[in-house]
């Protein structure tokens, strides 16, 4: 680049870096924190000098990256200046040759703690087969269970990062996005960070399945005027009502969210035209008196229940004891002139303010504006809490690790009592077990049952609102292995595993000493290699749990083992693919000659797409969990052998890997021209008539010249289920026969089994 032309990019880059940090110091003066408007220069101008020269993938300079993280603490949760320096900071010291000391000479422990806490871990300490991605996590929670202010920056970092990832390879995509859906949108959630949430999942959704965001976009935009047209007439009433009781108000028209209607129409398995609840109408108020806010809400429903007639079943009232992330409202569903049920959300704005900004909002309605983070919110200090008990024994496996954290992020709450009358938050579906552990660690491991509402239940019975819990105990009773499948809460959980880890470790250890010594005894060398092979051979994925089946006498080592070690069982260990590619003519089985998995090499370019065509198909493993065929949005993991597993972008054991072992991900394109046939399976459902099943079959065999491979129907009372398999080239296939099927009357359901 000539010297003028460098002139040139940095007197626009200037200019580009100080209209951002001045927009983010007229927001922060506008807000009601203390006007620390020096510091946040300060650590500005620290910041621009330590990444000076350096540019994003995007091309633009690297500090443009710290200052729109900050600009979102500000301006989108509403944080104070010692969370907008640390946003400012945040890679000073993961990036430069600063250190956390010279942030704490500079900027006081606070700014430092926070900035150390948002430091990633340099890789290679914790070993090959520990995840860097889940030590991160782990200490990112570690931080944030002193100073919350640590998670609600690593927010805006990821929502920032959400929004500048068309810069980003396929397979980083892939990545950030999955562990975006896994962790941080729960996360955020969690924290009551609504619209954070929202756009989180949004864009993760935009960069997995970028056709299917498209179309819903598309759908969106061409039925807003009716959508419009329905809320005006629904509203007008409304407003008339609310004019009348003298109330300052908003009325907001509330559209559901791509992500929320993909995933609606996927666990539903239904179309964008059958999803009812589009549209919600929110009403925010400005109460007359703030101790009344609760009050005026049952006041607006009475109001309008009076022009609407309201669902009996659909009547939600957070507003006496708000959600575990502070959420308060009153939502009500109402049945429009139209014959249409809309949800109506009844909030102060205060309430509203406290939906979107989550905790965050809490501090600008306490007396006086505090800067610093404050320890009276229960709820959230409750969850912090159970979190940091989880770190303090955590799980050994990175995916078990996120897997217990994920837990309680997902719940909905219940509330139940303790026998003297004190309300306890639960997350629905838990146990007596779960609320004997929530309690004390003692109580659960030594829980026998438990009196609910005075009548004797076990440890299995789910627990549901309003529930008076006495749990009983007996010092003889000891932890069982198969308390872990009726328990649901992360606390419980992580509790039993622990201790069961520590019976086990000895048990372990001498299955282990069993192993070696049996391999030793036969001419072999003990290697991660030969035990991997043994435990796969005997149906374990991980060593800890092979070495107590040895332990435990549930797998004896003896001549089959050997010969698994010697190759002659060779026979086909891969069947995998055999269910997929069964054959290439239409009734002609095909007898192709397996080839040898494919094997990543060392230097290998992750970033590249893998084109997967008839030729090389054999070459990788489409494990069973999700049955990716043709025309599926997939991706490629690199498992511990180094050969590359196929699976659905969708894959719930895809989401994990994508969290935990991010760097092993690739991106998968598909490359097939309709001669191999796979499996997929189609459910069915409707009212039963003679000849429904020949009408079906026809379609399938004759007009579609599909081979079936297996028909399964139901009939009861004149209404039959069931389904079907069929042999198909791809995902296209399956759409256009699920398409002809809908056209058959009286066939009311027709989906595609993911």
């Amino acid at each position: 680049m000539a010297e003028d032309d460098l002139i040139k990019q940095e007197e626009a880059d200037d200019k580009l870096i100080t209209a951002a940090f001045e927009k983010l110091l007229t927001d922060y003066q506008n807000s009601r924190h203390r006007k620390k408007v020096d510091l946040i220069t300060k650590a500005f101008n620290f910041a621009r000098q330590a990444h000076k020269g350096v540019r994003r993938l995007s091309g633009e300079p690297y500090i443009m990256h710290p200052i729109a993280v900050a600009q979102i603490a500000c301006a989108e949760i509403g944080l104070g200046s010692t969370s907008i320096c640390s946003a400012l900071l945040h890679d000073v010291v993961e990036d430069t040759d600063y250190t956390v000391e010279d942030i704490e000479n500079i900027f006081g422990s606070k700014i430092a703690q926070i900035v150390d806490g948002l430091t990633k871990i340099s890789g290679g300490i914790f070993g090959e087969q520990a995840s860097a991605q889940a030590e991160n996590f782990k200490k990112l929670l570690l931080t944030m269970s002193d100073d919350i202010r640590v998670i609600l920056i690593k927010i805006c970092d990821r929502l920032h990062n959400m929004r500048t990832l068309e810069s980003q390879p396929a397979n980083k995509q892939y990545k950030i996005a999955g562990e975006t859906l896994y962790i941080y949108a729960p996360l955020a959630n969690r924290l009551g960070l609504n619209k954070v949430k929202s756009e989180l999942e949004n864009l993760s959704f935009k960069f997995e399945h970028p056709e299917e965001y498209a179309a819903i976009e598309s759908k969106l935009a061409s039925t807003r005027a009716s959508r419009d047209d329905l809320f005006n007439q629904f509203t007008g009433p409304i407003e008339d009502a609310l004019k009348e009781m003298g109330i300052t108000y908003e009325i907001k028209e509330r559209v559901k969210s791509p992500y929320s209607i993909w995933n609606k129409m996927q666990n539903k398995q239904v179309s964008f035209e059958e999803i009812y609840d589009i549209l919600a109408v929110r009403i925010i108020f400005t109460p007359k008196n703030r101790e009344e806010e609760v009050n005026e809400c049952f006041k607006i429903y009475v109001a309008i229940s009076k022009i609407y007639k309201s669902h009996p079943d659909r009547l939600r009232d957070w507003l006496s004891q708000p959600k575990a992330n502070g959420y308060q409202a009153l939502h009500v569903t109402l049945m429009s002139k139209q014959g249409r049920w809309i949800e109506v959300q009844i909030r102060s704005d205060r309430m509203d303010e406290v939906a979107e900004q989550g905790f965050a909002a809490h501090w600008k309605y306490k007396d006086g504006v505090e800067e610093e983070y404050t320890e009276d919110e229960t709820e959230l200090n409750e969850w912090l809490r159970t979190i940091k008990e989880i770190l303090d024994d955590p799980q050994p496996d990175a995916m078990d690790f996120l897997d217990t954290i994920k837990l309680n992020l997902f719940a909905s709450e219940i509330f139940v009592f303790t026998p003297k009358g004190e309300i306890k938050t639960m997350p629905a579906g838990c146990t007596a077990l779960d609320f004997a552990f929530s309690i004390h660690t003692f109580l659960g491991s030594h829980c026998i049952g438990a009196k609910v509402n005075h009548k004797l239940v076990p440890l299995s019975y789910k627990l549901q609102s309003g529930d008076q819990v006495e749990i009983l105990t007996s010092k003889s009773q000891h932890v069982s292995a198969a308390w872990i499948n009726f328990v649901s809460t992360a606390k419980a959980k992580a509790k039993i595993q622990a201790i069961l880890r520590r019976d086990n470790r000895e048990t372990q250890r001498a299955g282990e000493d069993m192993l070696n010594n049996f391999l030793k005894t036969n001419g072999y060398e003990p290697s991660l290699a030969l035990i991997d092979q043994l435990a796969e051979f005997h149906g374990y994925t991980k060593h800890p749990e092979f070495f107590l089946a040895l332990g435990e006498k549930m797998v004896i080592l003896g001549e089959k083992d050997l010969d698994e070690l010697s190759g002659k069982n060779k026979v086909e260990t891969e069947q995998g693919w055999r269910k997929y590619v069964p054959f290439v003519g239409k009734k002609k089985k095909e007898t192709f000659t397996r080839q040898e998995l494919f094997v990543v090499p060392e230097k290998f370019n992750r970033k590249k797409p893998i084109f997967i065509s008839e030729d090389n198909i054999n070459q990788y493993k489409f494990v069973g969990c999700c049955h990716p065929i043709p025309g599926d949005d997939a991706l490629g993991y690199i498992n511990n052998k180094n050969q590359i597993e196929i699976h659905k972008r969708t894959c719930p054991v895809a989401a994990k890997l994508k969290s935990s072992y991010g760097n092993r991900i690739l991106d998968i394109k598909w490359d097939m021209h309709k001669k191999l046939y796979f499996d997929a399976t189609i459910r069915i459902g409707g009212i039963d008539r003679l000849g429904m099943l020949n009408e079906i079959t026809q379609v399938i065999s004759s007009q579609m010249n599909v081979n079936i491979h297996k028909v399964i129907i139901t009939c009861e009372e004149g209404i039959f289920d069931g389904s079907i398999e069929i042999r198909v080239h791809d995902r296209e296939d399956v759409k256009t026969i699920v398409d002809h099927l809908k056209n058959i009357p009286d066939l009311k359901e027709v989906t595609q089994i993911m």
